[in-house]
């Protein structure tokens, strides 16, 4: 027996840093728990991490996990007191007791009867943990429980690691199930269902040979190229290496392969432990899912509405690999890693494959996706020009492309860079290329920015080639003067729209001077002070007015440009057809310096924003610092890929990669309050929590262009928040050294979204341990984009390519800021949780008329904000009662309460009557404590959920009805403050205030509508559980004949019809 190093009870669990220091006030030490220090490395947080090395043996089957439990393993106890205790625990022989030792108790009493055991439970969801001291020191994946007694008691221990965690649960899960007699049990049906499959893939090949090979087995070949047929990311030369090394044990070195050969490497290459612990969870203890089971993990897990049994089947019927396995309704360990593996499974909400957003709103309240200088495929200043440039940018669903153009020789208009080194196009032939691929990839408006240095002749020429090129398709119907906003996507399907200068309206209609925007006199400028360029193209720099045809005039119709002065003569005089262009560094300035009055702008206007001419190696800006201030049209080079191209690329496939994208409500609303810069929550906005669980990675490559040897990477992850500032954030993982194939990393993080609508996720996977270039791979996501669960992320390259076959495994959950996160303190009534509630408050205009109706919403919205959190705080205590993690749904609350609430004959203590809107939960016998407070506290919730159904409709339709009265001072403010004597920046804080008012009426009543959604999808939550669960009156039954097969499994070792067979 392994002897144990210390019997301290203040053995110190192991230190790494986690986190940058700058992200997070590093967490005290604690004298009882810390003596070895932290490892070396100021850039990441402190945090416990009880990892060690793990064993290079792969667990895979129920089996491996209890013959580990038999040898034991060192655990950390953890105490009410906040005191860690290290022991070594382990099963006896007899699998009837969990033992533990060094202990000042007997030896008989250091000892927990397995028949007493309730629930194994995951995570830190016990009294416990959550009052420990050391909570936020304690790793959610490597933490666990067991519940057992009359009195429900708790022992709570935290494992070295997330896998050997998952070892004790899964293996005492099972003895749970089937007592003493498990491993007999397992013995007899050893892995038939895999095995049959394997055995009939290996028959398959073995027949192609002749007798008398067959008998001798497979060739080494074969048997590669049949192991890649299902794992088609495993080098063969590591499946080889396995053969070669499988036969130097049995000393048998031969180039043959046997069946049980095959079937020993198959397992070991093609098993992986993090999706075997999954499946576990859900199998009711076999090795495999029936169709309930994977219903349950489907509803629970992913987030699937209205699942049926059919839709469960299907599912099989897709990825099952094995005969059998199809005919019974089984998913075995390979269908549903497959199954997860697979397009359904991966983190891209496929709904957003389409376009899904409304694209019959106003052309300025969306996103357009842009380019800058189009015709460049390097950089700016030599690199070459061609027509793939467009042809690229509009596959990939750019729907503003840029073309300048220049007077070139032979009267052919062409399109370059001015005054750079770059060869020109024929203008006609950019225009046969747009005209071509316009609406390959969208069928949504094309706006085409035309940078116009041409002579009046050559203007002609132009004209002429636009209006044969592109015909019918371009847009020319003049604005409405009594419009207030353009037409929208949905109006202008097909069209193409010109933008560019036009000339004012005079009597005699001719040719006429018009003020010139040139970005490449600017790029020669700045070049020449830089002393890097010495002679233009053109031999000197082009006049500020220039000559501007009245037919080319007459083709920009909603796409006028116009110089900005400031955004006080824009709100006075600017035109909603009227459209600037910004430099980079005043676009910047402006929403640093004046970011609210920039998103008002930007609600009526179009507003475009190309590179600075300093970025002459074609580099990118960040679009998000743009896009948070509402600007639509932010042109990126798509030649230059990496960070800030994967954001713009990412960001527009939300919309069916139609090129538009609709911006947050709160930047479109006409009277509104939103700062970029905000620190703290936006007005009307519930912020989000967003859980990630890096769980693996597969088949990760060493970088491009790496310099180290061998394919051995050392990989880690980053997880990236980007959006407003106060979002932006980023974690990371800690290194699994030399495993690019398989590594676990088993990490949870979480992050705070204060504006979800602006948000990107990205993940980055580098090499510790490179020569050269770090990056692996990377995936980024819209917030919006992510699917809930256990989700595959497929990398890419930097270029956009994705690398053949890496992926992370990820679990994904979003939860809102109150029902999510740290854990509640126990007995929070809702009068305590009023006291220390914070209630959004209105702000005084100094407009008594105005006031005295916003002071009507006062108690109002006091009242929203109860109710709300009122429903939320009970959900969230509830939660914690069923002992799950604070990411679970009510389903999974209600499933996990299903598997303790059986009296001793296996009948329900409690059971639901679902027969009215809100179920209730009745007790069919007296109840120990633990399960009357689930009770008391169910009925909580299910009172505070009712009284938000019966009363927030009235609520609502009361703020609205006050929101739509203020408004009707909107125009009249003005006026209404000279009355009040208000002068100068008092006048401007009102009009803000009034904006601030009008938004936190809005948001509060829509919240109050969310809460309303929210409880009748929690009722129905619950509703579906129960039937799934069987806690109803109706399946009393089911569950009698359960209680029957399962007492007849403990009396003698036999396999039921739905024992372990996978």
């Amino acid at each position: 027996m392994k002897k144990v190093h210390s019997e301290s009870s203040c053995e110190s669990p192991t230190w790494e840093n986690t986190v940058s220091d700058s992200a997070t006030t590093p967490i005290p030490r604690r004298s009882s728990l810390i003596k070895g220090g932290s490892r070396a490395g100021g850039e990441r947080k402190k945090t416990v991490s009880f990892s060690s090395s793990l064993s290079e043996k792969k667990i895979s089957s129920a089996t491996d996990c209890i013959h580990s439990m038999v040898e034991g393993n060192e655990l950390k106890k953890i105490r009410p007191n906040s005191r860690v205790y290290q022991r070594y625990y382990l099963l006896d022989v007899g699998l009837q007791a969990l033992c533990w030792e060094p202990s000042k108790k007997e030896s008989d009493k250091a000892r927990i009867s397995l028949t007493s055991i309730r629930e194994v439970r995951t995570g830190r969801n016990t009294e416990t943990f959550r009052t420990s001291g050391v909570y936020d020191q304690i790793s959610e994946d490597c933490a666990f429980s067991i519940i057992y007694g009359e009195m429900y008691e708790s022992l709570d221990l935290v494992a070295n690691s997330a896998e050997m965690a998952n070892i004790w649960m899964t293996g005492l899960r099972y003895l749970m199930q089937y007592g003493k007699h498990a491993l007999d049990i397992l013995a007899s049906s050893q892995d038939s269902l895999r095995l049959g499959w394997l055995e009939q893939l290996f028959s398959s090949a073995a027949d192609s040979n002749t007798q008398e090979d067959a008998e001798e087995g497979i060739c080494l070949q074969a048997a590669i190229k049949l192991i890649q047929s299902e794992n088609p990311g495993v080098s063969s030369g590591k499946v080889e290496h396995r053969f070669k090394e499988l036969q130097r044990l049995r000393d048998r070195m031969y180039d043959r392969v046997t069946k049980q050969e095959f079937i020993e490497v198959f397992h070991d290459i093609c098993t992986r432990p993090e999706i075997y612990f999954l499946l576990v969870q859900f199998s009711s203890n076999k090795e495999f899912l029936d169709s309930q089971d994977l219903m349950r993990f489907l509803e629970a897990e992913q987030g699937m509405t209205q699942v049926s049994e059919e839709t469960s089947l299907n599912l099989i019927q897709s990825y099952e690999p094995s005969e059998e396995g199809q005919q019974r309704g089984y998913l075995s360990l390979d269908g549903f890693t497959k199954y997860l593996t697979s397009a359904e499974c991966q983190l891209f909400d496929r709904e957003h494959d389409t376009v899904c957003q409304d694209m019959s709103q106003p052309l300025s309240h969306y996103y357009i996706n842009s380019s800058h200088n189009t015709y460049l495929i390097e950089d700016q200043f030599k690199g070459p020009s061609d027509i793939s440039g467009y042809i690229r940018a509009l596959k990939m669903g750019c729907r503003c492309v840029e073309v300048d153009i220049w007077d070139g020789p032979d009267e052919e208009p062409v399109v370059c860079t001015g005054h750079t080194l770059c060869p020109p196009l024929a203008l006609h032939c950019v225009l046969e290329a747009i005209g071509r691929y316009a609406f390959v990839a969208s069928e949504y408006p094309l706006i085409i920015c035309i940078e116009n240095h041409c002579s009046l002749p050559q203007q002609k020429v132009m004209w002429q080639h636009v209006v044969r090129i592109l015909g019918e398709r371009l847009y020319t119907d003049p604005p409405d003067e009594g419009d207030s906003y353009l037409p929208s996507p949905y109006a202008l399907r097909h069209r193409i729209l010109l933008k560019g200068k036009k000339l004012e309206p005079v009597s005699d209609g001719e040719d006429g001077e018009v003020s010139e925007e040139d970005e490449g006199a600017e790029m020669c400028q700045k070049m020449k002070a830089a002393n890097t360029v010495t002679q233009c193209n053109s031999p000197h720099l082009p006049p500020k007015q220039f000559q501007l045809l009245k037919e080319l005039s007459g083709l920009v119709t909603l796409c006028h440009s116009v110089r900005f002065i400031d955004f006080a003569t824009s709100s006075k005089s600017q035109k909603p057809w009227e459209l600037c262009s910004f430099h980079e560094s005043l676009a910047l300035r402006f929403a640093g310096e004046s970011p609210g009055d920039f998103v008002n702008h930007n609600k009526r206007f179009l507003s475009r924003v190309y590179p600075s001419p300093m970025r002459i190696d074609s580099s990118n800006m960040n679009p998000q610092d743009l896009w948070k201030c509402g600007c639509q049209i932010v042109s990126m080079n798509f030649q230059t890929a990496g960070l800030m191209m994967d954001l713009n690329t990412a960001w527009f496939r939300q919309n069916g990669n139609c090129g538009y994208v609709l911006r947050p409500a709160i930047m479109r609303q006409e009277v509104s309050y939103f700062s970029a810069d905000t620190r703290d929550t936006v007005p009307g906005v519930s912020p989000q929590l967003l859980h990630v669980k890096v769980i693996s990675g597969q088949n990760l490559p060493k970088p491009r262009g790496s310099g180290a040897k061998g394919d051995v990477v050392d990989p880690y992850v980053y997880v990236e928040i980007h959006g407003i500032p106060a979002d932006c954030t980023e974690r990371r993982t800690r290194t699994v050294t030399q495993n690019g194939d398989n590594p676990i990393f088993d990490e949870s993080f979480e992050f705070q979204i204060i504006l979800p609508e602006l948000a990107m996720v990205r993940f980055v996977v580098l090499d510790d341990d490179f020569i050269g270039d770090e990056f692996i791979g990377q995936y980024t996501i819209p917030l919006e984009c992510l699917q809930p669960g256990y989700r595959h992320v497929p990398l890419q390259f930097l270029t956009g390519e994705d690398v053949p076959h890496a992926k992370l495994f990820v679990h994904v959950a979003l939860t809102n800021r109150r029902g999510g996160g740290k854990p509640h303190k126990r007995g929070l009534s809702v009068r305590k949780a009023r006291k220390g509630r914070e209630y959004t408050a209105l702000r005084d205009l100094g407009i008594r008329a105005v006031d005295e109706v916003f002071k009507m919403a006062a108690p109002l919205l006091r009242e929203s904000t109860d109710l709300r959190e009122n429903m939320q705080t009970s959900v969230a205590v509830f939660r914690e009662l069923c002992g799950v993690s604070a990411v679970a749904n009510l389903m999974q609350c209600i499933l996990a309460l299903s598997s303790r609430v059986s009296g001793p004959d296996e009948t329900p203590l409690l059971l639901f009557d679902l027969q009215d809107q809100y179920p209730t939960l009745e007790p069919q016998e007296p109840l120990p404590d633990v399960l009357r407070r689930v009770v008391s506290t169910y009925d909580m919730m299910v009172q505070a959920g009712r009284a938000v159904m019966e009363v927030s409709d009235g609520i609502y339709d009361r703020i609205l009805h006050i929101q739509t009265t203020a408004m009707e001072f909107h125009e009249k403010l003005p006026n209404l403050a000279a009355k009040e004597g208000l002068k100068g920046r008092k006048v401007s804080r009102a009009l803000e205030s009034f904006s601030w008012n009008i938004t936190i009426l809005k948001g509060q009543a829509d919240l109050l509508k969310h809460a309303k959604a929210e409880v009748q999808e929690n009722m129905k939550q619950v509703h579906d559980a129960a039937l799934t669960g069987n806690l109803t009156k109706e399946s009393l039954g089911v569950r009698r004949v359960r209680s029957q097969t399962r007492r007849g499994q403990d009396d003698k070792p036999t396999t039921s019809s739905r024992g372990p067979s996978a």
